[in-house]
């Protein structure tokens, strides 16, 4: 059999991801087999096992795909002149554009890692690579005179991290969440907690109120 190109590969694998997802949503880590992914994907089993010997190492592919997605996206965040902004549109990106079972599988993925060592592994380090990317940022933007927080900087990661859980939570559980008026509220709060300049906050204010009842 002819070896296939590296990128016939990556799209496989990608694929693979993709269904796997989709499975861990619907019906939850334990009760997803391989041979329901391999359903799911239209593959044999014996393709699924090129790729991916378990579900742990399907974890571990969705853990490093969403994090290198993850880092694309920061480094834009991490450029823009106007935080605020940059934050909303990730946002928008996360909470409203990605579909609702994303969120439903993340969920399960941090259920399971309270029972599983090696996937509790998996997601505390992709957890952890969130939390810091977002300590280091504040810290340069407080060095360079752009913020000025209220609570100090780790503990300003920590409850923005927690903000984005309760957003991922509720995105996944409440059918009637709509997270287009939502999004740019808590971005708003965030920079209250942030101290940005006034200009940025107004620029976020104005975008709030665009989407106010009746305006």
């Amino acid at each position: 059999m002819p070896k296939l190109k590296p990128a016939t590969q990556l799209a496989r694998r990608e694929h693979i991801l993709d269904a796997a997802e989709i499975c861990f949503a619907r019906a939850g880590f334990h009760r997803t087999t391989m041979q329901d992914i391999c359903k799911e994907a239209e593959i044999s089993p014996g393709a699924l096992y090129v790729y991916f010997a378990s579900k742990e190492d399907l974890i571990a592919g969705m853990a490093e795909r969403d994090r290198a997605e993850f880092a694309e996206r920061f480094a834009k965040l991490s450029a823009s002149p106007d935080f605020l902004k940059a934050l909303e549109s990730l946002g928008q990106i996360y909470f409203v554009e990605e579909p609702a079972y994303k969120r439903t599988m993340c969920i399960e993925i941090a259920l399971e890692s309270t029972r599983n060592l090696q996937v509790g592994e998996i997601y505390r380090s992709v957890d952890r690579f969130v939390a810091e990317s977002f300590e280091k940022l504040f810290s340069r933007l407080s060095d360079e005179g752009r913020i000025s927080p209220n609570p100090d900087i780790p503990t300003l990661a920590k409850v923005f991290t927690v903000i984005g859980d309760g957003l991922f939570l509720r995105r996944a559980v409440d059918p009637d969440f709509d997270p287009t008026r939502v999004v740019p509220a808590v971005v708003d709060l965030i920079g209250k907690l942030m101290n940005v300049s006034a200009a940025d906050r107004k620029a976020v204010s104005d975008k709030a109120l665009e989407l106010e009842p009746g305006q």
